[in-house]
This record gives C-alpha cells, structure tokens and sequence, in this order.
C-alpha cells in the first residue's frame, strides 16, 4: 500500500480491527519513510447494480455520489461519520440484496431519505426539498408536517 502523503511503497500495519457489522476491516497503517499514520478499509468486490437516470442513462454506481449526498443534507448538523458510514453500508446491502442488474435512481433516493429521517430531521428536509423538487412552501410544509407526526 502506497503512503498517501509521500508516496512510499512500505507501509505497516499498526492495528486491525473487524467493523462492528463484519462487513469490512480497517487497518491504520503507517509509513515506513514518512512515519505518518492513515487509514485503509478492506471490503469484499461487489457488483453493484447499474443506475438508470430518470433520462433513460445507464451509469455506474458510485459510492462517493451517494456518499457526498448524505454529507450535503448532513452538513453542519450533530451526525457523526460512523453514522453516515453505517447508513450507507445499510443501503448498499439493501441494493445488493435486491440482487437486480439495474435499478432506476429514484429508487437510491427513495432509500437515502429513509435513512437520513432516521439519523437527523433537518437532513431529511433538505434532501427532500432538493430531491422531490419543492415547487412552493406547500408542498416543504406538508413534508415537515409528515416529520411532525
């Protein structure tokens, strides 16, 4: 494993340890050259199913999109990136689960806000606003009076 920070092909393993769902390892690894500290995560290869836009495109999945929406909803709110992580590993496990070779976007989203009502309410409502594409207050109120109930 190559060190992030300068580029040296020895590192050591510090520490291993199994995530709390057995799903990946994380290893803290430090530089051989540098000295710096980093960490890595070791998953099994999946295939994850393709994603069909709502204008007919097929794309890969990507962790990091989906990753980077949970982020923006989150963004300055009391939600810690174990959460996020643990939420996103829950929804991946759904979609390989589904064990289908497409799946339309719709769809991921419809799985983000379920999890983002779960982990923070003023997330849920900015995801939604921007994903179900509020047209007037109406149509935000009747979603934070969903939340509400």
């Amino acid at each position: 494993m190559r060190c992030p920070f300068c580029g040296h092909a020895e590192t050591q393993v510090v520490e291993t340890r199994m995530a709390e769902d057995g799903d990946f390892i994380r290893r803290r690894r430090q530089c051989a050259d540098c000295e710096k500290r980093f960490t890595t995560y070791e998953r099994p290869d999946v295939t994850f199913p393709a994603v069909v836009k709502k204008d007919g495109r097929r794309i890969e999945y990507d962790r990091a999109k989906l990753l980077g929406s949970m982020n923006l909803a989150l963004r300055k709110r009391p939600v810690s990136t174990e959460q996020i992580d643990a939420a996103v590993e829950r929804m991946e496990e759904k979609l390989l689960n589904l064990g289908l070779r497409e799946i339309p976007s719709s769809r991921i989203g419809e799985l983000v806000m379920r999890e983002l009502k779960k982990l923070d309410k003023v997330a849920y409502v900015r995801f939604a606003s921007v994903y179900r594409s509020f047209e007037d207050v109406d149509e935000f109120k009747t979603v934070v009076d969903e939340i509400r109930r």
